[in-house]
């Protein structure tokens, strides 16, 4: 047989699918080859999370087909879609912490020996073989408990691996990981198209999608868009056909008046986390914290905001001095903070959306201690339509929420307090183009308006974009202040690195 005629392990034909009246695929169609790393993207809320549950046979599809080698098969449940060679490598993996990472490979199918005994022996000798064939140095006997991101990633595919897998798909697997940890995973990648299995690679970050895969399938409000070779499409036409719409500005920056000194933090200093930092924000102002992972950056402003205590230092909101360790502190004296994992930190996953939204507002929103459920749903539909909220019902778990919708309720949360000063950690991380073009013009409005506003990001384009001054860490300590007009991806890496031009790193 003419191998071009070989059916592909995996299609996805004509697949719908509907909870309630939301419609998330419509008639969405997707092939996944062997030996390729096939790219999907698409904005927050495109259908990309139903196609992934679907294909492991968590969701089953309305209508069109699954076919795997060309023959439709219907999954009842994961385990089916597992038995028919196929594995999802989730961007935070759950393992069982106190098991070793050869248990947790072959945890529910451990070998037995003649008399019915868990065969260890065995179990070390394949997970040692499967992570030399994937070349990677891991301890088989390691706890894991302590594992990275990364390595808990590594070990949910050697997992996939031993279960003879041959679709394997990786759902915004560099989210959590550093540029080291992420040229890891993509070298494993290489290694697995190169023996045969097919790849889907899901990702908002087109450097790694147009240097790692083969083809790229948009889609856009659950249905197909496009797909080709990531030789013969650019960025710019892969993210009009994602938004469906061009894009004009990523980083909106607009010039805004700076007022007065909002915000003074002095010498603060947490031993064997930060020392030494100090910094202020003028009304108006946007100023960056930069600074690679680990640098310190979220630990000072959750120290400003009274989440983490410090050892010593000071802070200033409006001339009057800040009670440390103490959050409620500082919302009373006008800060707000919108944590860097959202999910964790900044909802409540199981509430629903307008709970969620108005939790910063129970007092204001109540009547003789009673929480009026009417100012509670007109409160949350004003803030869903001032930020463009994308929901079925407002008492819709925020769960079901795209990331980019997710992010919006905790600025809702946040902004409705009417705060002096806004911290945002990482606020577009995991959330599509088009929403990041949104949440950036919003913050260069509410500059406009005379917010004070500190952002931690770790994407430069980002804070060269958006910072009217970036403050560079490294190793707990700011080693650089770079104006708008002098900070470029060069000077704020020498900082980051703790480097000087013409030092040899």
């Amino acid at each position: 047989m003419d191998p071009t005629e070989v059916p592909p392990p995996l299609a996805l034909v004509d697949v719908t699918k509907s909870f309630g009246s939301v419609r998330a695929l419509r008639g969405l169609s997707l092939e996944l080859r062997s030996g390729e790393i096939h790219a999907l993207v698409g904005e927050n809320g495109a259908g990309k999370s139903t196609l992934v549950k679907t294909i492991a046979g968590v969701h089953r599809p309305d209508g069109g087909q699954v076919l795997v080698d060309g023959e439709p098969t219907a999954f009842s449940a994961p385990a089916d879609a597992q038995n028919a060679g196929i594995a999802v490598i989730y961007q935070e993996p759950t393992l069982f912490p106190d098991l070793s990472v050869a248990e947790n490979i072959f945890v529910g199918r451990q070998p037995r020996t003649r008399l019915r005994t868990i065969d260890r022996r065995r179990m070390r000798h394949e997970t040692a073989e499967v992570f030399t064939r994937l070349g990677v140095q891991m301890d088989p006997d390691r706890p894991a408990r302590g594992l990275s991101i990364a390595d808990q990633q590594l070990v949910e595919i050697a997992k996939a691996l031993t279960r003879q897998a041959r679709v394997l798909v990786m759902d915004e697997p560099t989210a959590a990981l550093s540029g080291v940890e992420s040229e890891r995973l993509f070298t494993v990648a290489r290694t697995l198209r190169e023996t045969g299995a097919a790849l889907l690679f899901i990702s908002h970050r087109f450097d790694e999608v147009f240097s790692l895969c083969d083809r790229i399938t948009v889609v856009r409000d659950g249905a197909f868009v496009s797909c080709d070779p990531v030789s013969e499409v650019d960025v710019d036409t892969v993210v009009r056909r994602m938004v469906g719409r061009e894009v004009s500005s990523l980083y909106p920056k607009e010039e805004a008046e700076h007022g007065e000194t909002v915000l003074q933090v002095q010498g603060l200093t947490r031993e064997g986390v930060f020392a030494d930092v100090s910094f202020s924000v003028r009304a108006g102002e946007i100023v960056a914290l930069a600074g690679l992972v680990g640098a310190g950056r979220s630990e000072v402003i959750r120290a400003v905001f009274g989440v983490d205590r410090y050892d010593a230092g000071s802070v200033r909101v409006r001339g009057r001095d800040l009670a440390g360790g103490r959050p409620g502190a500082a919302m009373a004296a006008g800060i707000a903070l919108v944590p860097e994992d959202r999910r964790q930190q900044g909802l409540v996953m199981e509430s629903s959306i307008e709970r969620n939204a108005t939790a910063t507002r129970r007092r204001a929103l109540s009547r003789l201690g009673l929480l009026r459920s009417a100012a509670e749903r007109a409160f949350a539909e004003h803030w869903g339509e001032r930020l463009n909220l994308r929901f079925g019902r407002l008492d819709d778990p925020v769960s079901t929420l795209s990331g980019g919708n997710q992010q919006k309720v905790v600025l809702a949360k946040w902004l409705s307090t009417e705060p002096r000063v806004l911290f945002v950690d990482e606020p577009t991380r995991g959330i599509d183009v088009g929403t990041k073009a949104e949440v950036h013009r919003l913050l260069s409005t509410l500059a406009g308006r005379g917010l004070a506003i500190v952002m931690v990001s770790s994407e430069l384009p980002e804070v060269l974009g958006m910072a009217d001054r970036v403050l560079v860490m490294h190793e707990g300590r700011i080693t650089a202040e770079l104006d708008r007009a002098e900070a470029d991806e060069e000077s704020v890496m020498y900082a980051a690195t703790g480097q000087r031009p013409g030092e040899a790193a």
